[in-house]
């Protein structure tokens, strides 16, 4: 079974108000669960729940992915109570960083003024990877993950996980050029079962944004369509965009192309 989660879904930074319940607050954070295997895609806020989980169901071992070190994206790290429990283990990938560049950045967010607790506090056994964005990586026997450069300050990487037959691509905080087809995108999207994009703005507001790292929801659409994708999620909602915000996107994304969904907190899905 090739089953997706999302744990967290918005962009920037995370947003807990009655306008946001519907879609949810907490930031990026995914579980791809891959025939009893757990991929983790991103650290943001929801990693906090998907830890409570880990720990109701006894779940020790995960591999984490990171799209790159923003702060929304790497917030939930310290509050992953799994990280805690000593015979737990985890794989920490990232593509963006140098040699050595994802355990200091992990390890500097915790370290003193800025977090009380430091990341040798943490009694699981943490191994840490960094790779260049384009490698393939093997988490799994049976698993293949594409990897590829995105457009966005400070670099990030986009993944494509491929599981018995399916694919589920994650393309986030990357910034399109309007009427431009972005190729490192397109080879991780194309004919993927699912797609979650960032979609953080409309169309209309992207002029204004140009440079900030972000896509829009109808060049999603675009995208997917180009590239045969079967499903797309839009995703790293803008924390402006509260819940009757975004479920008008959902309907005229929906009436432009039946494949597109809005992607929310505790949404799962099965691919096959």
């Amino acid at each position: 079974m090739f089953k997706i989660k999302f744990w967290g879904v918005r962009g920037s930074i995370a947003c807990p108000s009655p306008k946001h319940v519907v879609y949810g607050g907490n930031t990026s954070c995914i579980q791809l669960v891959l025939g009893g295997r757990h991929l983790l895609l991103d650290a943001g806020t929801g990693l906090r729940f998907l830890g409570h989980d880990f720990l109701r169901k006894n779940i020790r071992s995960a591999v984490m992915l990171l799209t790159h070190t923003h702060w929304d994206h790497i917030t939930g790290f310290p509050f992953f109570a799994p990280f805690f429990m000593p015979d737990h283990s985890f794989d920490i990938h990232a593509g963006h960083l140098e040699d050595g560049g994802i355990r200091t950045i992990l390890s500097s967010q915790m370290a003193n003024p800025l977090f009380p607790v430091p990341l040798e506090a943490m009694r699981a056994e943490l191994r840490f990877h960094d790779f260049t964005a384009g490698d393939d990586l093997h988490p799994f026997d049976d698993v293949v993950v594409r990897t590829a450069p995105l457009n966005h300050p400070n670099r990030a990487t986009g993944y494509r996980v491929e599981y018995q037959g399916f694919s589920c691509a994650y393309v986030t905080d990357t910034e399109h050029v309007p009427g431009q087809i972005d190729p490192n995108v397109v080879r991780l999207i194309e004919n993927a079962d699912l797609m979650i994009y960032d979609c953080t703005y409309s169309d209309d507001e992207f002029p204004a944004k140009i440079g900030w790292g972000h896509s829009t929801w109808q060049e999603g659409i675009r995208l997917a369509r180009h590239a045969g994708a079967r499903r797309l999620a839009i995703f790293h909602h803008d924390p402006d965009h509260d819940d009757a915000y975004m479920e008008r996107v959902e309907d005229e994304a929906r009436n432009i192309w039946p494949g597109a969904i809005v992607a929310r907190d505790n949404m799962e899905l099965t691919l096959g």
